[in-house]
């Protein structure tokens, strides 16, 4: 595959199915959506192309699964590092088809191989429960067979390499399917599998919904891995009951934080920021709703406004641009709609970039006030760059708030004293609970919701552990 950042039109990407580059008799069109135009056509996966894809990964399973864990380590390792090494071809095509800064997109391939040297690096060793004379019993961890992986469109490459690194380190194969709205680098990633690994381990396929369908009802994968939406994970667990499929689903969330009465505004006001507006808030642990204690809601709001007038939206090809435009054009007229609507209702814009011209889906930076939990911009997830933000007197009304979601990803709480802070960030109802920034995450730290955030966790042990079934191997030594 060729790409030039100047050309009008990619040249069309390939699945990878047995480790071959493998087309579609018809395409997909992948939007830019800095200039809302297509810049891409891919394969349209056929319902035959994934059942040979899926027995591809089952024939491939038998000699994977038996492989020593050290030559899968070894091999996973090679691909990170291949994956690295292609930084020059990947990060253009994730800022074409996401449209985050070009200097974001060698961010997100960089932190996918750091995440991806984390779970290489934990520990799979039996844990022996029973070491006797007369037994010995361990708990060991078995892999589980076909992985199916579908991901989302926020962070095209990281979420892809978060499912295919587990999944062939524990001994699965797996079968993923990327976001129509942003499949090209993760096609790209398959290719670079085939360089790596035996035909059959990774395999890549692209299409739209009905492909997602077909495979969560498929009887010849094991499990899913799914990054996305709350009623498309409820979906997938419904048709997953099939035959009893594993899940792990990472789902939505609509992150609250809390700022108590003794935090310092002017030294949080950027991570705050940050927070909510990273990758123009298209992150599922972004802060998403803002509960400020009435003492100092004036100055969090001023400080806030100054740091974002200090932020540059724009393409992710230009230079110096810090936020890019909203991934697709259904989402841009969700996040413009609720913020419409919310005005309406009676809230109060605090502060509005000025407008990008031009044909790309560029939406400008909202900051609301007098906002209610009855309003769309507060009780639904905002998967873009608006924030509400609302006072409140005491901390047990802003703990009610907080906990007042059907989410329940992460939270955090600001504050000087910090162990009061973690006082208060464990109440909060959510997988993660972060003081003084929002989100954090790491290789080694279980990530997760509760709630309609999800079921099962990524990252860490407890992530590896996702991708496998336990067997507890229980010896009786005399006869």
């Amino acid at each position: 595959m060729s790409i030039s950042m100047n050309a009008s039109l990619v040249m069309s990407p390939l699945m990878t199915i047995n480790g071959q580059s493998v087309g579609s008799p018809s395409t997909l069109d992948v939007i830019d959506p800095a200039l809302n135009a297509c810049f891409a056509k891919v394969p349209d996966c056929t319902r035959a192309q994934l059942d040979d894809a899926i027995a591809a990964a089952q024939k491939a399973f038998t000699s994977w699964s038996a492989t020593p864990l050290q030559e899968r380590r070894s091999m996973v390792n090679a691909y990170i590092e291949r994956v690295l090494a292609d930084a020059d071809t990947l990060a253009p095509l994730i800022t074409s088809e996401q449209g985050k800064p070009l200097a974001k997109a060698r961010s997100e391939i960089n932190s996918a191989a750091f995440f991806g040297r984390g779970y290489t690096a934990v520990d799979l060793q039996p844990e022996v429960l029973q070491d006797t004379p007369e037994k010995y019993v361990a708990v060991h961890r078995q892999p589980l067979g076909v992985v199916g992986a579908i991901t989302a469109w926020n962070y095209p490459v990281l979420l892809a390499m978060w499912k295919i690194v587990p999944a062939v380190l524990t001994g699965n194969t797996i079968v993923l399917k990327p976001s129509p709205n942003t499949p090209v680098a993760t096609l790209r990633l398959g290719t670079l599998a085939s360089e790596i690994f035996p035909p059959g381990v990774v395999n890549v396929v692209s299409g739209g919904n009905a492909l997602g369908a077909w495979m969560t009802e498929h009887s010849g994968i094991r499990k899913i891995a799914f990054t996305g939406s709350g009623p498309t994970g409820k979906r997938i667990m419904a048709s997953a009951a099939g035959n009893l499929k594993r899940l792990t689903l990472e789902l939505g969330g609509n992150d609250a934080g809390i700022v108590l009465a003794d935090a310092n505004p002017a030294k949080i006001a950027a991570d705050l920021f940050w927070g909510k507006f990273s990758n123009c808030g298209q992150v599922c642990a972004a802060l998403k709703r803002l509960y400020v204690h009435r003492s100092i809601y004036p100055a969090v709001c001023d400080e806030l406004v100054k740091f974002a007038q200090t932020v540059k939206i724009g393409p992710g090809t230009q230079g110096g641009v810090d936020i890019g435009p909203i991934q697709n054009q259904m989402q841009f007229e969700l996040i413009q709609q609720a913020v419409q609507e919310a005005l309406s209702q009676g809230a109060k814009l605090l502060y509005q970039s000025p407008a990008i011209p031009g044909p790309g889906l560029f939406l400008p930076i909202t900051l609301l006030t007098d906002v209610t939990h009855s309003m769309r911009v507060v009780k639904d997830e905002m998967f873009g760059p608006v924030l509400g933000i609302m006072p409140f007197d005491d901390e047990e009304e802003a703990l009610r708030l907080a906990n007042d979601s059907e989410y329940g990803l992460g939270g955090s709480v600001w504050g000087t004293d910090v162990e009061h802070a973690a006082q208060v960030a464990a109440r909060l109802e959510s997988g993660g609970a972060w003081v003084n920034q929002h989100p954090a995450m790491g290789p080694s730290i279980p990530f997760g919701g509760v709630k309609g955030s999800g079921i099962g966790v990524e990252l860490g042990q407890e992530g590896l552990h996702e991708y496998t079934s336990v067997q507890v191997r229980n010896i009786k030594r005399t006869g």
